[in-house]
């Protein structure tokens, strides 16, 4: 085995053939951290930008963030309600982009499309970037390296997923369990000494005071409103990640729908217990956060405190176990965990819907086949490569990166909503059924709520965050519209190019003119000879060029002494060329008669080490590559396998049948059958 190749086996498993998709699709209780993890962690940072927003007008709007999580709240269950009537209609992975596809079109498809590859990167982007600075409160030495360490996290989950999403999702499910018992079980006995043991918990934030940024001292009237918009554009942030199960309904064992629809039910339901738990415990201890690089700050007893940022589950945790240690530990690496692994989810969804849209032509068609575990290879390394990109352009810094968030999101929500209205429409003028059409007019009544919900949602955060940052992310899903559109283009092209007409079946070549590149007289010269004698062409002669007079004087004394039985042409080239002057005589040879065909043989050496590809071959590479370029020319590489090649031969016939190694094609290529023929 290759060293690379034991390495692959190493990192992702052994290989699965297709016929053992069947053994990766996932029970509930494992397709729920998989598909909701990024949903179920969002609540780790989805109340910290709630009170960093809020924070720029100091205390006075802090009182505003259980309304804003109400909210938030009342919008998720909207949502999610939404979409399961989705995966019951459209159970074939498609999701958003395939109810928009049908009912509303090519152009509103690839809008949905472009908005959610744009947001499943930043999802894995500010994720792993919220990870990072939670993990800063046990591991101060992060602070400075948060780019770099996300880039290694992100780098990490790619490998993880490349071995597959049954196996990487039971990985996954532990800590998604973890710190969903974690966050419930730390509200809970939090809310127990409040309320039953009558203890006054104060977050380590309490005793501050937040004073307002410049500008925003004056909290009343327009300012109010725009503010609360904008914390509540933030704190929408804990919505992502729904539409991924709407997208893996493929993954999920049968019945594949009703299963995606109890996950997706399952999800809004926990989720909206712990982001409410977070919000009500953060006001009940006087937790606070702010937003230092915006201008807010603290202040303790009048004068300005000068504290380590902490985040507000990390500020929780401490609080709520001040007397048990272990419980802050908990909580705080089960955060982490689960923020790095909520990239997950867009592993799973972005590779998918990556595969789709191939699968139509608007994306690289490598994009539509699985890898060695039946995962989407290309897709998630894609996916990882764009992640790093932003998380070592803005530094991890998820305040920087949330202003870009949401947008995508809520485009996909919206256009699927109005996509889910015009099905039932549609359905609704056909079907006759009583109980079918009251089933279909509920479904609709639930996708116009959350049509209306989610167009409003889009608004605000349109109209909260353009200036921010979002502005980014709508230019970013403009480019990956345009170069969707234009990979279509580009494939329509190409297949009216090359289609199979009749004349084209019929049609052979009415002249084949054979042409060997030699650069020396010697055994794999030879094998080129002896492959064009038997390919019949009706004429074949040999060409060197005079880049120095002496050697080709030499190499013409040494071919016409082995009587080789072939004309040898000599090329002058006064400027110790080698490449064009060959290539402008080949143009020559061409006639204006399209079926006339020009045939050059390139003799090849094969190596077995890499260092010894620099040594060989580079004319030969650019001659063909060259070549390629000139209508009605083909090229044929002849190979010679050298002496250091052996390992690699006997590499490639342990993985082929036995048959190949003991048949004739296996002893031409060595050399043994032509050159035998050729002593003859």
């Amino acid at each position: 085995m290759v060293v690379t190749d034991l390495v692959k086996r190493l990192l992702i498993g052994r290989k699965l053939a297709s016929a053992q998709l069947g053994e990766t699709l996932l029970p509930k209780r494992i397709a729920l951290p998989v598909f909701a993890s990024d949903a179920l962690s969002s609540v780790a940072y989805a109340p910290d930008e709630i009170l960093l927003t809020l924070s720029l007008a100091g205390m006075a709007a802090l009182t505003f963030s259980w309304e804003i999580a109400l909210a938030v709240g009342v919008v998720m269950a909207i949502v999610v309600m939404s979409y399961r009537q989705t995966v019951h209609a459209y159970p074939s992975g498609g999701g958003d982009y395939e109810v928009a596809t049908v009912n509303l079109g090519p152009t509103a498809g690839l809008t949905v499309a472009s908005a959610l590859l744009v947001d499943y990167v930043l999802t894995v982007a500010v994720s792993v970037s919220s990870g990072i600075q939670n993990a800063k409160a046990m591991i101060p030495f992060l602070t400075g390296h948060e780019g770099i360490a996300a880039a290694v996290v992100i780098l990490a989950l790619m490998a993880l997923n490349l071995r597959g999403v049954r196996e990487s999702g039971a990985l996954f499910a532990i800590p998604t369990y973890g710190f969903m018992l974690a966050v419930l079980g730390m509200t809970g006995w939090g809310l127990f000494r409040i309320f039953v043991l009558g203890e006054p918990l104060q977050a380590p934030t309490a005793d501050l005071e937040v004073v307002a940024a410049p500008g925003y001292e004056n909290f009343s009237g327009v300012l109010v409103v725009v503010l609360l918009a904008r914390a509540f554009s933030s704190g929408c942030a804990a919505l992502t990640g729904v539409e991924a199960i709407s997208n893996g309904v493929p993954s999920f064992k049968e019945p594949k729908s009703r299963n995606a629809a109890t996950t997706l039910g399952l999800l809004g339901t926990v989720s909206i217990l712990m982001l409410a738990g977070i919000v009500a415990l953060a006001n009940l201890t006087g937790l606070k956060l702010i937003d230092e690089s915006s201008g807010s700050s603290f202040l303790r007893d009048g004068d300005p405190a000068d504290i380590a940022h902490e985040t507000a589950m990390g500020q929780l945790a401490r609080t709520v176990f001040d007397h048990f240690q272990p419980g802050f530990f908990v909580v705080i690496i089960a955060t982490m965990v689960i923020l790095f692994l909520a990239a997950n989810t867009a592993f799973n969804g972005f590779p998918v819907l990556g595969s789709i849209l191939a699968r139509d032509g608007y994306l690289p068609r490598a994009l539509h086949t699985r890898g060695d575990r039946l995962a989407y290879s290309n897709g998630i390394i894609a996916l990882a490569v764009a992640a790093i990109g932003l998380v070592l352009a803005f530094n991890a810094s998820v305040t920087s990166l949330i202003q870009l968030y949401v947008v995508g999101v809520f485009v996909s929500f919206t256009v699927s909503q109005l996509g889910m209205m015009r099905h039932w429409s549609r359905h609704l003028r056909t079907e006759k059924n009583p109980a079918r059409r009251a089933r279909m007019q509920r479904s609709r009544v639930i996708n116009a709520i959350g049509l209306t919900g989610t167009g409003v949602v889009l608004i605000i955060v349109l109209a909260s965050k353009f200036i921010y940052g979002a502005y980014l992310a709508v230019a970013a899903m403009a480019l990956v519209f345009w170069l969707m559109r234009a990979i279509k283009r580009h494939y329509e092209r190409v297949a009216r190019e090359v289609a199979v007409s009749q004349t084209d079946v019929r049609m052979l070549p009415s002249r084949v003119r054979a042409v060997i590149f030699v650069t020396d007289v010697n055994k794999p010269t030879m094998r080129a000879v002896n492959f064009a004698r038997a390919s019949r062409a009706n004429s074949i002669e040999a060409v060197t060029v005079a880049a120095d007079d002496a050697e080709a004087a030499r190499i013409v004394a040494e071919w016409e002494a082995q009587d080789v039985g072939v004309p040898i042409k000599l090329i002058a080239s006064p400027y110790r060329e080698v490449v064009e002057p060959f290539l402008t005589y080949v143009r020559g040879l061409r006639s204006d008669n399209p079926r006339e065909v020009v045939c050059v043989y390139i003799p090849e050496y094969i190596v077995g080490h890499w260092w010894e590809q620099v040594l060989h071959n580079q004319t030969g590479l650019i001659l063909k590559a060259r070549l390629n370029f000139m209508q009605g020319v083909m090229t044929t590489s002849v190979p010679y396998q050298l002496a250091s090649s052996r390992l690699a031969i006997e590499r490639a016939e342990r993985g082929s049948p036995a048959a190949w190694r003991h048949s004739g094609s296996g002893q031409v290529r060595m050399g043994e059958a032509l050159d035998g023929h050729r002593r003859k």
